[in-house]
């Protein structure tokens, strides 16, 4: 299913891109290896290298995988995973529910739908990819009735987890959710044991996360396998920030 055709115009190598769904197993595995090549070769994880060169776990054959393309190479070069509360239902859980208690949100759950595995690939992180990916899961989330986004903003802890803490004291009264939308990670990352005077860098995706207007629900939960903090983050559309509903969702959107 074709989503949207765009041109980037970011860089000469990459002036065309294509938005598509995932429709076969094989566009599934080329979603596997990128997201292999950038999360675990890239980031030196060597307790999850295997032989087939994929990144795969059970909730990939119940979400829907955004692809963007290089229409001159056809190598796919972002992806983006994404579950619609049908899926979560079958599959009996979001993802995020790995990672926190997100019992809070049971009355949002026939209006939520998760994004995860973001990937990007190395040459092609100048904007024009993620700018897709994100107006594809516009168009999953409006197609599929979602009022609601959830999703997890990871936090490398190569420095020791410095940063994560940082970064989660540097975040103001507005970038928290409200007390009803607050989830509880089942293993909590120990952000007051790490050195202070840290100036927080924040990583792209909850850069992007944040300037929508998505909140953050919580203290963040520690992730051993893919060594790092992540924070869960909740966007109602309602609250999108006007720039970004222009430009992802056009003049409609929940009031």
């Amino acid at each position: 299913m074709r989503l949207l055709d765009t041109l980037a115009g970011a860089t000469p190598s990459m002036s065309r891109l294509t938005l598509s769904l995932a429709t076969t197993p094989e566009e599934v595995r080329e979603v596997q290896r990128l997201r292999y090549k950038v999360f675990i070769e890239a980031m030196g994880l060597s307790a999850l290298e295997n032989p087939d060169g994929l990144d795969r776990d059970e909730f990939d054959s119940y979400c829907d995988h955004l692809i963007v393309r290089d229409a001159r190479s056809l190598d796919v070069v972002g992806t983006y995973r994404v579950m619609s509360p049908h899926a979560a239902r079958k599959m009996g859980q979001y993802y995020s529910e790995q990672e926190f208690d997100l019992s809070r949100l049971d009355n949002l759950r026939p209006r939520i739908a998760e994004a995860g595995r973001a990937c990007i690939h190395p040459d092609y992180r100048s904007g024009g990819v993620i700018m897709l990916l994100w107006t594809g899961l516009a168009a999953f989330m409006k197609r599929e009735q979602c009022e609601y986004l959830i999703g997890c903003a990871s936090i490398s802890l190569a420095d020791g987890g410095h940063n994560a803490a940082a970064l989660f004291h540097s975040l103001s009264a507005s970038n928290l959710a409200p007390t009803e939308y607050r989830v509880t990670p089942h293993l909590p990352f120990p952000i007051d044991d790490r050195e202070q005077g840290h100036t927080p860098q924040v990583p792209p995706l909850l850069k992007g996360y944040l300037r929508s207007g998505a909140w953050v629900c919580g203290e963040p939960a520690w992730d051993p396998d893919f060594h790092s903090a992540d924070l869960f983050m909740l966007l109602p559309l309602a609250k999108l920030d006007s720039r970004y509903a222009r430009h992802y969702l056009g003049a409609s959107r929940p009031a």
